[in-house]
């Protein structure tokens, strides 16, 4: 799905060996897809979406610190 404007790909896909609710990935033109769970809540999906774009907004990919804070600055 292309969010009109953005500059990243949302997916809704079945995670069968995973239970985390989504990931972000940047890709080679430079900007980003995320997938969600589709086996999580409705309410779950929207979480990863907002905690999932944080990632992109705070330019996760690239910064030097542990990945403990980059997931709690995430949320």
């Amino acid at each position: 799905m292309l969010i009109d404007g953005a500059d990243f790909f949302v997916r809704l896909i079945d995670f069968p060996t995973c239970t985390c609710g989504g990931m972000v990935i940047p890709n080679d033109d430079g900007t980003y897809s995320v997938y969600l769970n589709a086996r999580t809540s409705r309410d779950q999906q929207i979480h990863s979406y907002n905690h999932e774009r944080r990632h992109i907004e705070h330019d996760d990919f690239y910064r030097a610190v542990p990945i403990s804070q980059i997931e709690e600055e995430a949320g």
